[in-house]
């Protein structure tokens, strides 16, 4: 976390219902084999006997794991056909990600954690670190990510895979002005958001870390409530609120970094 960000400590009473809900949620995801199965699920559905098969237990132990994923919402499972045998072709349940699943235990464990929740009395806190860490090192290879907070994208998870990200508003009319799944692209609600052909900003890796500049926009770039100079380079902390223009007709975007071990 940035140590020059000035915002408030959120304490949360230990007898709070989201502490609680919180503790179950990291139960789900404290399991290796759990977050080895999300991470077999990534490209298509498998049935319970292939999950066992690859995470290396049994039958029985697997579907436990599999249930623990369904009470939290992050897969689905539906009716699907099994592999040919001898005695022809059955249905099976087949188990697939949630489209967004991933991001949606992004963006939860991120929300809890950049809100410098203080847990009185309690090891919460450390678990949901660890949690965070184990899901960032085993399923999403420690990329980082920036995630929309309001609006019609919100929750919209941009993983950061280049070294120079542009950030903005879609340009319909220029379409190749941007690449798809590299840059940071938002819808056109964000209509104080210069488009991202301009772009609005850049995000850059340097050896330190990941920067932001704003690229002259309009609106402005504000990190932590602290205005971004035109052409300025800032260093990015895990938890960074960036917000591009105000109001509601701004974004904000929340920075997520990989914990370092």
């Amino acid at each position: 976390m940035n140590p020059s960000d000035k915002s408030p400590t959120l304490i949360v009473p230990d007898e709070s219902d989201s502490l609680e809900e919180l503790s179950d949620y990291l139960d789900v995801l404290s399991s290796s084999a759990r977050l080895r199965i999300l991470k077999f699920l990534e490209k298509k559905p498998r049935d319970a006997r292939s999950i066992s098969k690859e995470i290396e237990t049994s039958y029985e132990n697997t579907k436990k794991h599999l249930d623990k994923l369904l009470s939290i919402g992050v897969i689905k499972k539906e009716a699907g056909l099994g592999a040919p045998t001898s005695k022809g072709i059955h249905p099976v349940w087949q188990y697939s990600l949630v489209p967004g699943g991933l991001e949606a235990i992004i963006r939860n464990l991120s929300i809890f954690s950049n809100t410098r929740v203080t847990v009185l009395g309690s090891e919460i806190a450390k678990r949901l670190d660890s949690v965070r860490g184990t899901l960032s090192k085993e399923v999403l290879g420690n990329m980082p990510a920036v995630i929309v907070l309001g609006g019609p994208d919100d929750a919209k998870v941009f993983m950061l895979r280049e070294d120079v990200v542009r950030i903005g508003r879609v340009d319909p009319e220029n379409r190749t002005s941007f690449r798809p799944g590299v840059d940071v692209v938002v819808s056109e609600g964000y209509s104080a958001v210069t488009r991202v052909s301009r772009p609005h900003a850049l995000f850059t890796r340097s050896k330190g870390g990941w920067v932001i500049e704003d690229s002259g926009s309009t609106g402005g770039t504000q990190v932590n409530n602290r205005k971004v100079q035109k052409n300025t380079k800032i260093a990015l902390q895990d938890g960074d609120l960036i917000e591009l223009a105000k109001g509601v007709s701004g974004v904000k975007l929340l920075v997520v970094l990989p914990l370092k071990s």
